[in-house]
């Protein structure tokens, strides 16, 4: 694995934020595809099959790396974007949903982050953007967004993005559960494993699903307040149905706003 390249940056906005991330020349970052927001003259893109990381590893080895990049319901091709002028250039990328953007540094958390498979941003070239299956069969089966996890090495800077709000723990040989779409990453050291969430009745009437994962040793976790599929059931209970009547929050207030757009 090659060396990270060495990124400035800055994340500008508060509750659906963009990282700006300052090239020199030469300098290459690598991003999900369609993530790009915009770019100084001067920054050439190009859809590349597989990270980068291993530039030596010929053309089976980038296919192996797209193959799990579909695993991970994420495209093929990743994009990387090179500063070829002579000078600093700025390139940016957007959140996907309103939440915050996390700067990790690789090489002070020994080099590798496990992450939610939609987590990931950016993040500099040389950065192995791989994917990580859980041992245990019973998180396969019950894990909702936690069956399959990406996994970030390096050495260099990588950005992730968290719905809402981001809150870190720091566990010492202790255990935490949590509903499995709230994990954002977790750094070496952390155990991850699937658990019936209570009783039966519990289970089915508690509206907090079926099963919690479970973080367990010594390490660093971030976890987010709102996760994409509970902002999108929420969104989907509350669109209206086809051929039935719109309700809005407030009937008068939603009455006026549909007669103002023609509705």
């Amino acid at each position: 694995m090659q060396k990270s390249h060495e990124l400035d940056y800055e994340i500008i906005g508060d509750d659906i934020q963009i990282v700006e991330v300052e090239l020199d020349p030469g300098e290459t970052v690598i991003a999900e595809a369609g993530a790009m927001n915009y770019m100084e003259d001067g920054i050439t893109f190009e859809a590349k099959m597989g990270d980068g990381s291993r530039p030596d590893s010929g053309f089976f080895g980038k296919l192996m790396s797209a193959g799990q990049r579909v695993l991970t319901g994420e495209s093929v091709f990743m994009t990387h974007f090179t500063n070829t002028g002579t000078g600093k250039r700025r390139v940016s990328f957007a959140a996907p949903y309103p939440g915050k953007i996390i700067p990790i540094d690789l090489a002070k958390i020994h080099g590798e982050l496990l992450c939610q498979k939609d987590a990931f941003l950016c993040a500099a070239l040389g950065t192995e953007v791989g994917i990580a299956f859980s041992k245990r069969l019973g998180v396969g089966f019950f894990g909702g967004e936690g069956f399959i996890l990406q996994r970030l090495r390096g050495d260099g800077l990588a950005f992730v993005h968290a719905g809402g709000t981001v809150i870190k723990k720091k566990l010492n040989n202790e255990t935490l559960k949590v509903d499995t779409g709230c994990i954002v990453a977790f750094t070496q050291g952390i155990r991850y494993d699937i658990q019936r969430a209570g009783s039966l009745k519990s289970m089915f009437f508690g509206g907090e699903g079926l099963f919690l994962a479970t973080l367990s040793g010594t390490g660093s976790v971030l976890l987010q307040s709102l996760p994409f599929s509970r902002m999108a059931d929420r969104i989907l209970q509350h669109a209206p149905r086809a051929g039935g009547s719109q309700k809005g929050e407030g009937s008068i207030l939603g009455g006026i706003g549909r007669m103002l757009d023609g509705n």
